[in-house]
């Protein structure tokens, strides 16, 4: 996709400021700069999505068609961020527990999503648990054990990239699991998860839906583009071989596992922003958040000691100023 900057964000490094003119800053020269570093952000993450082969991004584009136009993407980004912000605040002040599970094939866009929720949320309130193949003394426990220790305690959000929902795709569809043990983890898991409602967990459910087309050319964008390599897996390549086993073994677990307490949803992820955009919106819809008290926060007057000399450090000490 195109990187260019609209004409109106300022972009060009501000000179120092003489010493006779009054160094009072101008509120909206903060907020024009706070503006600029917020879209500057959103146009590195973005960057994953332009860095393509020529013959692809022409591919690409022809395949899909118009999207939503940038400015109206990250106008309405930022105002579903800054709603994320004060749902966080009433997890915190409340003690609410939350998880939130987001499922789909390889490439479907759940990163993507979940780096956008997490954008602008504290990390000390807000976490992603992308946990590994399991370790050989895991394979042993209790199928769940794994996970229990990354649920969320009162005041966090804690997001799952992937989760005990393993069981009942990538593990049965690759041989990892027997049927014997599928079965048995569809007879576990309403209760387990029935068990974390009453336990007082917000349990959310996310299926990411792309279509066969979709997938082939996200993968084909991923081999062509020498930044987006690492995602790719032998696991991944043979999701490719076993598209039909896992669109049975989807279905299933879908009918088997859409409890009342824990319902599933299904975002429809062809169109990456429209996705992003739908889904945060619709994750903000499930819970009766409101603004919640803040203290008054005011910056305290700095200490001047008229003794004080600051040392002059050895300049090995500092990273190269190369840029």
């Amino acid at each position: 996709m195109p990187t260019d900057r609209p004409t109106d964000t300022p972009t060009d490094t501000p000179t120092e400021t003489p010493a006779e003119t009054p160094t009072d800053p101008d509120p909206r020269d903060w907020l024009e700069t706070e503006l600029a570093d917020t879209l500057d952000e959103d146009y590195e993450i973005e960057l994953e999505d332009a860095v393509l082969s020529m013959k692809i991004r022409e591919i690409y584009r022809a395949a899909h068609g118009p999207t939503i136009p940038r400015p109206e993407y990250f106008k309405s980004l930022l105002r579903l961020q800054a709603e994320l912000i004060r749902l966080q605040d009433w997890v915190v002040y409340h003690r609410k527990k939350v998880v939130v599970i987001f499922e789909g094939r390889d490439s479907a866009g759940k990163g993507g999503v979940i780096k956008r929720i997490s954008q602008r949320l504290n990390p000390r309130v807000v976490r992603t648990v992308a946990l590994p193949a399991p370790s050989d003394r895991e394979k042993t426990q209790w199928y769940f054990q794994r996970y229990v220790p990354h649920l969320p305690a009162g005041g966090e959000i804690v997001l799952f990239d992937r989760s005990w929902y393993n069981r009942a795709g990538v593990e049965r569809v690759m041989g990892f699991a027997g049927e014997d043990e599928v079965e048995q983890f569809f007879e576990d898991v309403p209760e387990f998860e029935r068990m974390l409602r009453r336990s007082g967990i917000h349990l959310v459910k996310y299926w990411f839906s792309v279509t066969d087309e979709e997938q082939q050319m996200r993968f084909l964008m991923r081999i062509h583009d020498p930044l987006k390599q690492w995602k790719l897996s032998p696991m991944d390549l043979q999701s490719r071989v076993r598209w039909e086993q896992y669109t049975k073994a989807k279905e299933e677990m879908l009918a088997r596992t859409n409890i009342p307490e824990s319902p599933w949803y299904i975002v429809p992820g062809n169109d990456k922003k429209r996705a992003r955009l739908n889904c945060i919106d619709h994750l903000l819809s499930l819970f009766p958040y409101e603004d919640v008290p803040h203290e008054e926060v005011e910056l305290p007057d700095r200490v001047f000691n008229p003794d004080y000399e600051r040392a002059v450090l050895p300049p090995e000490l500092y990273v190269p100023s190369k840029y």
